[in-house]
C-alpha cells in the first residue's frame, strides 16, 4: 500500500486506505482536484453546447482554465515530453493546432481570444511575473553568483552569436531572422519572462501584430529548450564516464559557493494578504513606469520595467517586506495563472500553420548549433577559471533553457538540481540582459 492510497489518523498509528472512489476524486488535474474539476468541466460544456458562456472576463477564463490545466497535466503524463518541459508545451502548441483543425468549440476560441484583444490581461501577467521573479531573488545569490557566472554566460552569448549567425547564414537563412528570431529567443529566458516581452518590443519597433512577432519567436524558445536538456543529460554521463571533468554537483571549489546555496534554500515568507495586495501595486509600479519612460527611451515599457526592477534589486533598494509581497503575488500567478494564459496564448496568439511553415532543417541546425555552441563554450570557459567543466557547462546551458521549467528540466536531466540558484542567475539575469539588448539593437537598427 502505498502513501498515497493511505491517510494516518495519529502518530504511531496503522495507516488506513482509502476507498477508491476517494483517491480518485483526490486526483489533481495541475492544481484542482478532480471532485472540482470534473463538475466544473460539465458545467462549462453545457454553457459551451448552449451558446451561454458570457463573453467577458469570467467566461474567458473559465475556458482558459478548464483547458489549460487539463492541457498542462497531459503534457505531464506523457512519458519522455513529461521530461522535457512538456506540461507547458502542451498547454501552448496543443490549443493552436486544435484551433487549426477546428476541434475547440467555436464558442471558445471567440471568447479568449476576444478577452486576449481587449483586456489587455498579458500585461498583468507580465508585471507580476517579472517583478515578482527578481525581487523574489535572494541577493546575495543575484549578485555572487551572477560573478561567479558572468564571464562563461557572457563569452557563451557572444559565441553563440558568431557561431548562430555563421550557421545560419551557411544554410541559407536570412540574417534578421537568425538573429532575432532564433539565437536572440534561445536565449531570452523562456515564454513568459522572455518570449512575450521579446514578442511586444519587435510589434512595438517593426509595426507588427504581436501575434505574428511571437509566432515566430515561440518555436527557437521551446526547440532550444529541448536541445539544452538533451544536452545537459548527455553531460551527466559525460561526468561519470571522466570523473575529473565533474564536481557532482559543486560548480567551483570556493568558500562563497556554499554561501550561496545556503541563501538560496532559504523558505519562502507565509503568505501575508496585505503584503501580497503591496507586492501586486509594487509590480504595477514598475511597469506603469515603464509606461511613462518608455516616450523618452524609445524602448517597450516591459524592457524598462525588466531593467529597472533588476537594477533595484541589485542595488537593494527596495525594503524586504515589499520584495516578498511582489514574490508572493508572483508565485500565485505562476502557480494559478500560467497554464490558463498560456491556453489562451495557444488560441490566440498561436497560429498554427505559420508555425509549422517555420520549422525546417536550415532552422532546427542553426538552433542545435547554437545551443551546443552554449554548451561548449560553458564547458572550456568553466575549466579555465577553474569550475568543474560539466557543472560550468550545463549551469550556461540554462541560458538556453525555458524559463523556470526549463531550468528545473536541464538540471533534472543532469542530476544536478543543487544548481539551481546559478541556474536561475543564467536564465533570469542573462535573458533580461539578452531581451534589453535585443530591444535597443532592433531599436538602433529601425532608426538607420
Amino acid at each position: 500500500m502505498s502513501n498515497a492510497d493511505s491517510v494516518a489518523i495519529e502518530p504511531g498509528m496503522a495507516a488506513v486506505e482509502l476507498p477508491t472512489w476517494k483517491r480518485i476524486l483526490a486526483f489533481k488535474v495541475r492544481i484542482i482536484p478532480l471532485s472540482v474539476y470534473l463538475p466544473f468541466a460539465v458545467l462549462m460544456a453545457y454553457l459551451m453546447y448552449t451558446n451561454r458562456v458570457p463573453k467577458d472576463m469570467l467566461g474567458a477564463f473559465a475556458i482558459m482554465a478548464l483547458f489549460g490545466f487539463l492541457c498542462g497535466e497531459l503534457g505531464n503524463r506523457i512519458p519522455v515530453l513529461k521530461n522535457l518541459g512538456g506540461a507547458p508545451i502542451m498547454a501552448t502548441f496543443l490549443p493552436a493546432y486544435l484551433v487549426a483543425a477546428h476541434l475547440l468549440p467555436e464558442v471558445a476560441v471567440v471568447t479568449v481570444k476576444s478577452f486576449m484583444k481587449t483586456s489587455n490581461f498579458l500585461y498583468v501577467y507580465i508585471a507580476m511575473v517579472i517583478v515578482g521573479s527578481i525581487l523574489g531573488m535572494n541577493r546575495t545569490v543575484l549578485v555572487k553568483a551572477f560573478a561567479k557566472m558572468f564571464v562563461p554566460l557572457t563569452v557563451a552569448t557572444f559565441v553563440a552569436v558568431g557561431v548562430g549567425m555563421g550557421v545560419g547564414r551557411l544554410m541559407g537563412l536570412d540574417s534578421f531572422q537568425i538573429f532575432f528570431y532564433i539565437i536572440v529567443p534561445i536565449m531570452a529566458g523562456g515564454v513568459g519572462e522572455g518570449a512575450i516581452p521579446l514578442s511586444m518590443g519587435y510589434a512595438g519597433i517593426l509595426k507588427i501584430t504581436q501575434d505574428e512577432a511571437f509566432s515566430q519567436i515561440l518555436p527557437a524558445v521551446m526547440l532550444g529548450s529541448l536541445t539544452a536538456i538533451i544536452l545537459s543529460g548527455l553531460l551527466k554521463r559525460f561526468g561519470e564516464k571522466y570523473p575529473q571533468y565533474s564536481g557532482n554537483g559543486n560548480l567551483v571549489k570556493l568558500e562563497g559557493e556554499q554561501e550561496i546555496l545556503t541563501a538560496a534554500k532559504e523558505k519562502h515568507a507565509a503568505i501575508d494578504l496585505p503584503a501580497m495586495a503591496v507586492g501586486a501595486v509594487v509590480s504595477i509600479g514598475f511597469y506603469l513606469m515603464g509606461i511613462c519612460l518608455a516616450p523618452i527611451i524609445g524602448i517597450p515599457a516591459p524592457i524598462i520595467m525588466l531593467f529597472a526592477c533588476v537594477s533595484i534589486k541589485a542595488l537593494g533598494w527596495l525594503p524586504k517586506e515589499l520584495e516578498e509581497g511582489a514574490h508572493m503575488i508572483h508565485r500565485f500567478f505562476v502557480v494559478g495563472v500560467t497554464y490558463p494564459l498560456l491556453l489562451a496564448v495557444g488560441v490566440a496568439m498561436t497560429d498554427w500553420n505559420k508555425l509549422v511553415a517555420i520549422i525546417s532543417f536550415p532552422y532546427l541546425v542553426t538552433i542545435i548549433a547554437t545551443v551546443v555552441s552554449i554548451v561548449a563554450t560553458g564547458f572550456f570557459v568553466g575549466k579555465w577559471l577553474k569550475m568543474y567543466p560539466v557543472e560550468a557547462a550545463i549551469v550556461t546551458a540554462c541560458h538556453s533553457g525555458q524559463g523556470g521549467t526549463g531550468d528545473v528540466a536541464i538540471l533534472t536531466a543532469s542530476d544536478r538540481l543543487v544548481l539551481m540558484p546559478f541556474a536561475q542567475v543564467a536564465t533570469r539575469i542573462g535573458g533580461a540582459c539578452t531581451v534589453t539588448f535585443a530591444i535597443f539593437f532592433l531599436t538602433w537598427l529601425q532608426s538607420r
